[in-house]
């Protein structure tokens, strides 16, 4: 069974699923901000046709106000001419209907006045403002700023003055009334569209909704703004009766913006939620496997440590017993072997302790240990081509690093072959080179054969460059990766280590 290849295929399939379920959860989400978005935009599109319905109803109602002042107007000229028949009537005159006719007004203010404008009597005026001096003199004051001039009579030394009616001036009012709260309510929309309202120069800001003043505080930033607005929906002319030239820019309302960028965020929500999953489930991931690691390892040391003292024991009983010292020499290189084995599994999961150690001499160890063990057609060499060779190691952990990388460059190989182990340094690091002749590794491969379960082998855990890899970065603080590699070419492992510090 290939772990790696299994645990590869979980892999996707999990991404596959996860990626489903996100597209599902994203397209569904996306399809409700569709049709909320919709509907405020829907808002927004009557929003701006009932504005320019209301613009219309305006105009209309200024026409029909302006009709009603007209015949209010005559009705004061008129008024203005009976009082200037009476005034100076004539042989002829018949006063019956022009008297009648001045009784009959309600509606125009008529103040009698002596020769010095006091008020001897009044027609229409406000209850109690007759007599009111400051009133009548801003009467008289609005009154020849209108142009109306004071009928003469001479023959009582007495004026007469008249002002437009009080319905004239009421629909004035009224008129001013419905264009101010017609742009008032523009701004303060039910929809929550920000809106601007200026002049037909877009200098002048008349009203502003929903739009903080720092947007508009230049005319530089104003006309940005706007330019702004009108990309995204055409400004409104409004042509109100009396009024001067004024445009509507309005854009889309906040909540539309927030609906636009709602999948956005919930997409970057969801990423950064499955990104702490994977890194917590990572994090638990390897701290089983640390513990496997080590429960394994100090397993193995205590299994090796029993037959282990019992070979140490037959070696000293068959010394006794006169067995050659060749078989000696031999059973026991195996025996210190078993110990440099046993005391490697007993670090793994300790903080081992870092020794400062020739470079040179460790790694002629580690090549010379194997060169009388492999074939005869495997070529090994140690090039060493910096002079400060000390580096802080922990001599058989770093060794059991070097036999790891060297076999698996003799399997690389098929047992024929060149192995070169090339050591020099950089910038205070210390770089060593393992070059093989083999097989070479494809190069999306180059990180994954780091990973427990990786192998290329029948027969095999895929178990050795991990430690190695776990050995290297963990324990002596260094980086381990390949640097090279081609097909039938051959692959170059490399292991930087600080250069002379602990």
């Amino acid at each position: 069974m290939n772990l790696y290849s299994n645990k590869q295929r979980w892999k996707i399939f999990l991404l596959v699923v996860a990626t489903v379920i996100v597209g599902i959860t994203l397209w569904y989400s996306n399809h409700i901000a569709d049709g909320i978005r919709n509907e405020e935009r829907q808002k927004v599109k009557l929003w701006s046709e009932a504005i320019k319905r209301r613009a219309e109803l305006v105009n209309f109602t200024k026409i029909l106000f302006d009709e009603l002042k007209t015949e209010e107007r005559k009705k004061a000229d008129m008024l203005a001419n009976a009082y200037q028949i009476i005034s100076d009537p004539t042989y002829e005159s018949d006063l019956t209907f022009i008297t009648q006719y001045l009784w009959t007004n309600t509606t125009i203010p008529v103040l009698f006045c002596d020769a010095s404008n006091n008020v001897l009597d009044h027609v229409n005026l406000p209850e109690g403002r007759g007599a009111d001096k400051r009133y009548t003199d801003s009467l008289f004051a609005a009154i020849r700023s209108k142009g109306n001039d004071p009928i003469e009579l001479p023959e009582i030394s007495q004026k007469i003055y008249y002002d437009d009616s009080r319905l004239f001036t009421q629909l004035q009012g009224t008129m001013d009334d419905l264009i101010h709260s017609f742009i008032s309510e523009t701004v303060i929309n039910a929809a929550s569209v920000p809106v601007l309202v200026v002049d037909s120069a877009l200098t002048t800001v008349y009203q502003r909704g929903s739009i903080d003043s720092a947007e508009i505080a230049t005319p530089a930033l104003l006309r940005s703004k706007l330019a702004k607005m009108a990309q995204e929906n055409q400004p409104i002319v409004l042509m109100l009766a009396g009024q001067q030239k004024q445009l509507i820019y309005f854009e889309d309302s906040v909540t539309l913006k927030q609906l636009e960028m709602f999948p956005i965020v919930q997409l970057i929500l969801v990423g950064v939620f499955l990104f702490i999953a994977y890194l917590i489930f990572s994090t638990f991931r390897k701290a089983e496997q640390n513990q496997v690691w080590v429960g394994m390892a100090k397993e193995t040391a205590h299994q090796l440590g029993t037959p282990l003292s019992s070979l140490m024991a037959w070696s000293a009983y068959l010394e006794t017993e006169g067995v050659s010292s060749a078989i000696l020499v031999e059973l026991n290189k195996d025996i210190d072997r078993l110990n440099t084995i046993t005391d490697r599994f007993s670090k793994i999961g300790s903080v081992p302790e870092l020794s400062l150690c020739n470079i040179e001499e460790v790694m002629h160890g580690a090549f010379d240990y194997l060169r009388p063990r492999l074939s005869n057609k495997v070529s090994l060499r140690v090039d060493i081509q910096t002079e400060n060779k000390e580096v802080y190691l922990n001599q058989p952990l770093f060794g059991w690093v070097l036999e790891n990388l060297l076999k698996n460059a003799v399997d690389a190989m098929d047992a024929e072959g060149k192995i070169v182990g090339k050591v020099h340094s950089i910038e205070g690091r210390l770089l060593i080179d393992i070059s093989d002749t083999g097989k070479g590794i494809p190069k999306n491969k180059w990180t994954t054969v780091f990973e427990p379960g990786y192998t290329t082998k029948k027969r095999g855990w895929g178990l050795g460059l991990s430690l190695v890899k776990r050995i290297i970065n963990e324990y002596h603080g260094g980086k381990i990766y390949v640097t090279q590699s081609e097909p039938d070419m051959g692959t170059t492992f490399r292991i930087e280590l600080r250069q002379g510090q602990a």
